[in-house]
Order: C-alpha cells, then sequence, then structure tokens
C-alpha cells in the first residue's frame, strides 16, 4: 500500500453516530457538509496532542501529485494529513486482505473549494495506493460518520472495474470473486487492486471513521 492518500483524509469524517470502539478515530472534526442523500463530504479533523503520529499542514500545489489534483479540478487549495497506522490497525487490515501492510504512515489529501457566500470548505477526500505496480486513486464521501469510496481512477484498469467500489466503506464485503468481479480485468490485477483498496477502506475508517453500532 502506497503512502495516501487521494480521498481527502486530512479529516475524513464527521462523527455522527457512536458505538464499535474505535481508539485510532480522530477528535472532533470541524465540520462538515451533508447532501440529501446523507453523504458529506469529509471535514478535517482537529490534530490531537494524543495522536503522536499526526500532523498536517496546507500544501503547495507540488505537494500534491498531479493525479490527485486532476481529481479537484474546482480546488482552490490542499492540506495534506499524515498518520501512522497502530500495530492493532495494520494486524487487523493483514487479517482481513492477506496482506502485507509495507508503509505504516497513512497520507491523505484535503481538497478544499468555495461554498456560499464565499466560506473555504471541503469538497473531497483522497489517498493514493500503490496495487501491483498501479497508482490507484481514492476518492472519499462521509456517510453516517463513516469514509466511504466515492470513486476510484488510476493506472490502466477499465471504468467498470473501479465502479464496483463506488459507495463502499469498512462495513461492505469486498472479497475479490465473490463481491468484486474481474470486470474484464486480468484476475491478477484486479485481486491485487481489490486488496490493496480494501486495506486503504480500512486504514481510512480506523483512522478517521466515527465509532458506530452495526
Amino acid at each position: 500500500m502506497h503512502r495516501v492518500i487521494i480521498i481527502t483524509l486530512a479529516g475524513i469524517i464527521s462523527a455522527m453516530s457512536a458505538g464499535c470502539a474505535n481508539p485510532e478515530t480522530a477528535t472532533t472534526p470541524t465540520g462538515s457538509t451533508t447532501n440529501p442523500t446523507n453523504n458529506a463530504t469529509p471535514a478535517p479533523p482537529t490534530p490531537s496532542a494524543s495522536e503522536p503520529g499526526t500532523t498536517g499542514h496546507t500544501a503547495n500545489a507540488d505537494d500534491v501529485p498531479a493525479n490527485v489534483r486532476a481529481v479537484f479540478p474546482d480546488a482552490q487549495s490542499f492540506a495534506t494529513q499524515h498518520r501512522d497506522l497502530s500495530e492493532a490497525t495494520i494486524s487487523s487490515i493483514e487479517k482481513e486482505t492477506g496482506n502485507k501492510v509495507v508503509d505504516r504512515d497513512h497520507h491523505a489529501y484535503l481538497a478544499f473549494g468555495m461554498g456560499s457566500g464565499g466560506a473555504r470548505r471541503q469538497i473531497g477526500a483522497a489517498t493514493v495506493v500503490k496495487a501491483g505496480g498501479q497508482e490507484l486513486i481514492v476518492v472519499y464521501d462521509s456517510k453516517d460518520g463513516s469514509p466511504v469510496i466515492r470513486e476510484v481512477r488510476g493506472g490502466d484498469l477499465p471504468a467498470s472495474f473501479f465502479d464496483q467500489f463506488k459507495g463502499k466503506g469498512h462495513d461492505d464485503a469486498l472479497a475479490f470473486g465473490n463481491d468484486i468481479k474481474t470486470a474484464r480485468t486480468p484476475d491478477a490485477e484486479a485481486q491485487t487492486a481489490t486488496a490493496a483498496i480494501k486495506a486503504d477502506v480500512l486504514a481510512m475508517q480506523a483512522l478517521y471513521g466515527s465509532a458506530h453500532t452495526h
């Protein structure tokens, strides 16, 4: 898994419900917006001194990968968030995906635009993940306090394959061959990409998702 993240991860989810203990959940976000479908664009959490692996800063254009900037053509500024995955989270991700986590430093990119009345607002979050030589961009929204995938793009995999991940979060089944099909993608590439995307979804939930009940 590559350093993240094209899914504006700096503060990815508004805590909107309680339950399901999550020791790595970010501190209360500074705000979020909700649309009629109950999806909220992630809002950046306030960094906490209790989270030593957390750093964040406003990013210059040169700090943001071109493929991330391409996802947010209307963004006027970006911020980055760096967080270390805990050993418990790494162990859980490796168990669920069957793959080794090679980089515990998770990066997320937050995109900001102009809202109503000229107020600055977050318009998305993204991460960059590596999947067998393919560099994929995962864009996230927030639903009920948890990050869900808005879209995935990148590499040379077909859109029909990536479309299967839309709206998926950590509670959704993402087993290759059952829930995610090859969709005209070579088996090995599709399986590798599925595992990488699932790992990122799990990391995002651990770092930014709210506690909730199932």
